[in-house]
């Protein structure tokens, strides 16, 4: 995959993920809808290729004022690396230099790398995760799952503890993916499972579109590295 298309695939992909975040504010305040509907705008510049790199930089002045209105990233790590890919995809296509562009650009792939891994040794120096015991939690308590009868996958302890180790064991390999192509896109489908699962248990839908955003970088890296 070639630095172009690499970018250009991830721009689409991002932009179409803020659109759908965009959409659920639409119906709310008057400031909000103005902030939103603008950004909604400019994505669709950047979906449509019109006028690059100049609906990037929009978006990008655009996030610090969401930011400001919001006290922060509202919805977690979705809108972190949202915003992440953001400002990389900017400051690739704005930067005067093509190794700028590039590291720009290969820092998004070096971050979604390490989201994987640091959220894997996050969870098993937690004995909580090691014994099961909190994803039993998240199952049990709190307002996470989509639908009352999965509540009852708390009462199936030795499922969770697979379901745990399973987890941690993939997000700490993960780096392990990048020493080829084919292990990385066998590691990208696997994660991208997860994702779909969370979003169908938990309903993190976010967390599915932004990161699948991020994958042609990552994809692009590992190419340019080995």
């Amino acid at each position: 995959m070639s630095f172009d298309h690499a970018l250009r695939l991830t721009e689409v992909l991002l932009a179409l993920a803020l659109i759908q975040q965009s959409l659920e504010h639409l119906r709310v305040f008057r400031r909000e809808r103005l902030l939103f509907g603008a950004r909604i705008l400019l994505c669709g510049l950047v979906v449509t290729g019109l006028a690059s790199p100049w609906p990037l930089v929009g978006l990008a002045g655009l996030s610090l004022l969401v930011l400001q209105r919001f006290q922060g990233p509202y919805n977690g790590g979705s809108d972190r690396l949202g915003l992440l890919a953001l400002w990389c995809l900017m400051l690739a296509r704005v930067l005067p230099v093509d190794q700028w562009r590039e590291l720009a650009f290969g820092y998004l792939g070096v971050q979604l790398m390490l989201s994987y891994f640091i959220s894997g040794w996050v969870k098993i120096v937690n004995p909580d995760w090691r014994n099961g015991l909190a994803l039993r939690q998240v199952f049990a308590f709190s307002a996470y799952p989509v639908a009352e009868g999965l509540r009852g996958w708390a009462d199936r302890p030795r499922l969770l503890l697979v379901m745990s180790w399973a987890v941690m064991l993939f997000e700490l390999a993960f780096p392990l993916t990048l020493l080829s192509q084919p292990s990385l896109m066998v590691g990208l489908v696997v994660a991208a499972t997860f994702h779909l699962a969370n979003a169908c248990l938990f309903g993190l839908n976010r967390f599915f579109w932004t990161w699948l955003a991020a994958y042609p970088a990552i994809l692009w890296l590992q190419q340019r590295l080995f």
